[in-house]
């Protein structure tokens, strides 16, 4: 939590140092050619990408993430069924699993596993390929991601008031669980075992283990 507050307050003081140059409009219209040429190119990249790709657009630049491990694919599969047996059953929203693209104001991802109330995926259609930023998001790290994952979209989830985010790390089988308040996500809880309960998902509770292990997905897919 320290690290994020410093982060807050080092932003504060950039923006504080940039009025304070006497060519800060200057350097607010560079700012803004290079968002300009950004939006054209993410239009670009909305008109190329294909359903074959998992690509994201970060920061002006296309990402072409590389195959996972199979025991990436298990944990995202095992935690998006829970979800979506749950949330089905009790009309709860939509799940989304990896080739769901989420559009924030900047950058857009395909996150592993994400989830939207019904109050927003009422308002879906079943041609739509964009989609508005969910209400829980979880990402399953890798070795190439994990910086990303950590910084700037933990940083870029939290400023869009996404309200939960999970943090999976499969080769250890630990799991993450961040809570927003206010405008920064604070952990609530980092496990390898015992019970996990969302706070967007209104009474999903599993066991940690349900997310690595077939057998226990099985028995808590069978208690929901």
């Amino acid at each position: 939590m320290e690290t994020l507050f410093l982060e807050t307050v080092m932003g504060k003081r950039m923006v504080s140092d940039i009025l304070e140059q006497p060519d800060a409009y200057f350097i607010m219209q560079e700012v803004n050619e290079i968002l300009n040429s950004e939006r054209k190119k993410r239009i670009n990249f909305y008109n190329d990408i294909t359903e074959q790709e998992k690509v994201e657009f970060i920061n002006g630049e296309i990402i072409v993430h590389s195959p996972v491990k199979m025991q990436h694919n298990e944990a995202s599969l095992f935690l998006a069924q829970l979800f979506n047996v749950y949330a089905r059953k009790y009309k709860l929203g939509f799940v989304g699993i990896e080739k769901i693209m989420i559009t924030l104001t900047r950058n857009d991802y395909e996150p592993d596993v994400c989830f939207f109330k019904s109050e927003k995926s009422k308002q879906f259609k079943k041609d739509q390929t964009l989609f508005p930023a969910p209400d829980l998001v979880v990402e399953v790290v890798s070795p190439s991601t994990e910086h990303r994952d950590r910084g700037l979209k933990f940083k870029d989830y939290a400023a869009h008031q996404i309200e939960e985010y999970w943090i999976i790390d499969s080769e250890n089988k630990t799991v993450e669980q961040y809570h927003l308040v206010g405008k920064e996500y604070f952990l609530v809880q980092k496990s390898s075992n015992g019970v996990i309960e969302s706070f967007v998902i209104e009474g999903f509770k599993i066991p940690v283990v349900a997310i690595f292990d077939e057998s226990e997905n099985i028995k808590a897919t069978q208690s929901l």
